[in-house]
């Protein structure tokens, strides 16, 4: 293999470097939802696999959830099982409020208010709950757009030519919690579709060598952050590789990075106390009144059947004492216990966890287990019981590794990188949700495709037909693993 190592960015040697197959992007963002001449095909594909796999979701929990409901949190925790996924969203959707921890997701809440207000009045009109075909709707969406942003990503930054970027959208596709991400109602295919936007005008920018401006970044801050805060940083490294040293210009620190970030946490504060602490309040006190009165009657029946035993001339037993209720252990030693530390975990062993949670069952799902919930049922790490998914799981992380190499010059391909080492230290790092770490997979899986796409520029023309062949394989693997494991889940 011949590894030219050429790329179309700008990259970090000075020396110019050759174009190939490298379109440029548009001179603005405002066609970025026209589906274009080359893209009809894939496009046509996706959006058809895509309603498939939400059709399937929809078939299985439909008659639970149209139904008119008095308490749709309940309804939707207590009935949604489909891996560590939440189904919070159609609860917001159903009924409105903060339901999301908003440390974490501060805007999320409000980004669905318009999809609130739009189910209110399907209601009024068809007497049924519909909040799981406009989730539904809003997956597609996001789904589809995440994807032709990527191809877009390919063909436009990177530079591929088309059959190799269509080959790489499709494998992207094909991973596990790709798929799964794109037909459950939780946030993780919307934080997808706007962290490729992001990079997406990112990449944009650094080909033509202009930075990403104050009101980009503070708009794309908001937007990501809003959605999953820890993301939001990522807006900032994309700032940081576009603007090199003007990022650190007093008045482009003070006004996109520190002013947004206090207003963003400030806002987070003000909507616990106001939106979710009285809340949660009355829940609690609720809680105490039903469970004293419990308490109080059940002492009332005690003592009502100990003065019948002792008019019987009988000696009342001692009441048993209660058991305590055995907590499951589900992950190891959290660095404290607060709001965000108490998810972290240093005892874990790093090496299994990437290799069975992480990478593999990101890439392809288990069959020991399968889809269950790691608060549940679902054990720390579940191993593969056939050595042909290692193999598969080495030879993409080989791929993605070589790829990384070969486009080790490219601006872009460290600024993708950069997202993918924030999550890799919250997770493996600090073991930030590690035992259920690919649920979180549509946070950075992108970054394979992308690192890969540099090694099939790199390669000789000779080599380019053969990889594009082991792609295709790999691609039908993972289809033909995954699609019957989740199908058989939900049938």
């Amino acid at each position: 293999m011949t590894c030219l190592c050429k790329t179309s960015t700008p990259t970090l040697n000075p020396k110019p470097t050759p174009q190939t197959h490298n379109p440029q992007p548009p001179n603005h963002m405002n066609n970025i939802f026209r589906i274009r001449r080359e893209e009809r095909w894939l496009a046509t594909g996706l959006l058809c696999f895509l309603l498939a796999l939400n059709a399937l979701v929809l078939a299985h929990y439909a008659c639970i959830f149209i139904p008119l409901h008095n308490n749709y949190w309940n309804l939707f925790i207590g009935n949604f099982h489909i891996s560590g996924f939440d189904p919070i969203t159609l609860s917001v959707v159903s009924d409105w409020s903060a339901g999301y921890n908003v440390y974490r997701h501060p805007l999320l809440a409000f980004f669905m208010y318009p999809l609130y207000l739009l189910n209110r009045l399907l209601m009024l009109l068809t007497g049924s709950n519909c909040a799981i075909f406009l989730v539904a709707a809003l997956q597609v969406f996001c789904a589809f757009y995440a994807a032709l942003l990527l191809y877009r990503i390919l063909r436009e930054v990177v530079g591929i030519g088309r059959s190799g970027a269509t080959i790489l959208t499709v494998l992207y596709h094909s991973f596990a919690y790709i798929m799964l991400s794109a037909m459950v109602p939780d946030h993780f295919i919307m934080s997808s579709f706007i962290l490729l936007l992001v990079l997406y005008m990112t990449g944009s920018q650094i080909v033509r060598r202009r930075p990403l401006t104050l009101w980009q970044t503070i708009g794309l801050f908001v937007l990501t952050a809003g959605t999953s805060l820890n993301n939001g940083l990522k807006v900032f490294l994309s700032a940081l590789f576009t603007r090199g040293r003007r990022f650190f210009s007093l008045r482009f620190l003070l006004l996109a990075v520190f002013l947004p970030s206090l207003l963003m946490w400030g806002f987070c504060r003000w909507e616990y106390r106001v939106l979710v602490h009285p809340a949660w309040y009355a829940k609690k006190v609720a809680r105490e009144k039903k469970a004293a009165e419990r308490k109080k009657a059940a002492e009332f029946q005690q003592a009502q059947r100990d003065s019948l035993l002792r008019a019987q001339g009988k000696t009342p037993e001692p009441p048993k004492p209660k058991k305590a209720k055995r907590k499951r252990h589900i992950q190891g030693t959290p660095l404290a216990n607060g709001e965000f530390s108490r998810w972290t975990d240093i005892s874990t062993p790093r090496g299994e966890a990437l290799v069975e949670n992480v990478f593999g069952e990101g890439l392809q799902l288990h069959k020991s287990h399968l889809l269950e919930d790691l608060l549940r049922t679902r054990p720390m790490v579940v191993a593969y019981s056939s050595p042909i998914n290692y193999i598969v799981e080495a030879i993409i992380v080989v791929l993605f590794l070589f790829g990384i190499f070969c486009g080790r010059r490219s601006l872009f391909l460290w600024t993708v990188l950069s997202y993918f080492l924030l999550d890799m230290t919250l997770h493996v790092g600090f073991g930030f949700g590690l035992g259920e770490a690919y649920i979180m997979s549509a946070h950075w899986m992108y970054a394979i495709p992308v690192a890969i796409a540099y090694l099939l520029k790199a390669l000789h023309p000779r080599f380019l037909r053969p990889l594009h062949v082991l792609l295709i394989l790999l691609s039908l693997f993972l289809l033909g693993w995954n699609v019957p494991l989740i199908v058989q889940y939900l049938v």
